[in-house]
């Protein structure tokens, strides 16, 4: 093949060039050469071609395991970047969700030895020395130097695995893997575990249980009545509720109020433009099993029955209000209905639940 027909390494776009140039340090294992290499990616990302971010991105993604500690967060996010641009998320996601795992655990490790070791504030990534929490955090016969840098690079990079997180779990298909992989599961349990108040992960817990193209079955115990619905992009169960009183009230399905149109819509893709609008509570929800599921969790919440989740409707105990809006305002919101059951389908269902806690038994 002539040399016309061969593209050359000088042909290569400058970025690209910078990620090979990377990808060659992390072959050597050149710890010491990682960190002047990554610079130029950073440098050159703003110029590139589109095209260029999204091939950039999965290859990135694939240096993650063998960066070295520190770098490897600020790696992350320029594959998080590469994400917002284009590249394919679920090719980013895997490396990146795994370095979040690390670094949380980290964290939580420094979080203990620092308990451990006198209690106090704990370190702040922004102004503290995390040689000196090294030296506090390590012990011979209780933490080795490497476990405690690594819980040191965790507490100190947490934050960016946060943000490079968010990039690829703001897409479906990524949440879908995850959720099916049992990535979620787990790093929702260590969000649940973290001790500190420097990082705060509701929004990432929020975004990474939103449901997508879900199957929703809902049950009005008191018209007896049942409705296939199906949910997508949904970050809170306010805005489910909203959405549902839109939906079977709104569409003349179930007596009741309708739900103010403003409401509705900052529900689904308006934004909030610094209004403050307020949405009222139109039933209570219910579990099967006569548990609440409460507005301030997550649709993820609801209990699968017989392969679909099940959701009760049940009269309002007292009077509920809420700031109109989503809580994660990048991500639209959709509630469609599929059908109407019959009332035979729908009496089978609702004899499968029992009648909802009462207040008192609710807020034990």
């Amino acid at each position: 093949m002539s040399t016309e027909q061969t593209p050359s390494h000088r042909q290569q776009p400058a970025l690209l060039e910078a990620v090979a140039e990377l990808e060659a340090v992390v072959a050597a294992g050149d710890d010491e050469r990682f960190g002047p290499a990554l610079g130029p990616v950073g440098g050159l990302f703003g110029s590139a071609a589109p095209e260029e971010r999204a091939a950039a991105g999965p290859r990135l993604a694939a240096l993650l395991p063998d960066a070295p500690p520190f770098p490897r967060s600020h790696l992350a996010m320029v594959v998080g970047a590469c994400v917002e641009h284009g590249a394919d998320p679920v090719a980013c996601a895997g490396p990146v969700l795994a370095g979040l795992r690390g670094a949380l655990t980290g964290a939580r490790v420094l979080a203990r030895r620092w308990a451990e070791t006198g209690g106090g504030p704990l370190p702040d990534p922004e102004q503290d020395d995390p040689a000196e929490a090294h030296e506090r955090i390590a012990d011979p016969a209780l933490l080795d130097e490497w476990n405690a840098h690594l819980a040191v690079v965790g507490w100190w990079t947490l934050h960016l695995w946060q943000q490079a997180s968010w990039a690829v779990y703001a897409h479906a298909a990524v949440r879908a893997e995850a959720r099916a992989a049992g990535v979620t599961e787990v790093l929702v349990e260590l969000f649940a575990r973290y001790e500190g108040e420097q990082h705060d992960f509701k929004g990432l817990a929020h975004l990474a249980l939103m449901l997508d193209e879900e199957p929703l079955l809902v049950l009005d115990r008191p018209t007896g009545t049942g409705y296939l619905l199906r949910m997508s992009g949904l970050s809170d169960t306010f805005q489910l509720h909203t959405l549902l009183a839109d939906v079977l009230i709104g569409g003349g399905h179930l007596p009741g109020a309708r739900q103010d149109p403003e409401v509705v819509a900052l529900a689904r893709t308006a934004f909030l433009d610094g209004r403050r609008l307020i949405a009222s509570g139109a039933f209570n929800l219910v579990a099967p099993d006569g548990g609440w599921i409460w507005n301030e969790g997550t649709p993820s919440d609801i209990p699968v029955l017989d392969g679909v989740r099940t959701l009760v409707l049940e009269p309002l105990p007292y009077e509920r209000s809420w700031s109109a809006g989503r809580f994660i305002q990048e991500v639209p919101g959709d509630l469609r209905l599929e059908r109407v059951l019959d009332p035979a389908e729908a009496a089978r269902w609702l004899a499968r639940t029992v009648p909802g806690k009462s207040a008192a038994e609710a807020f034990r």
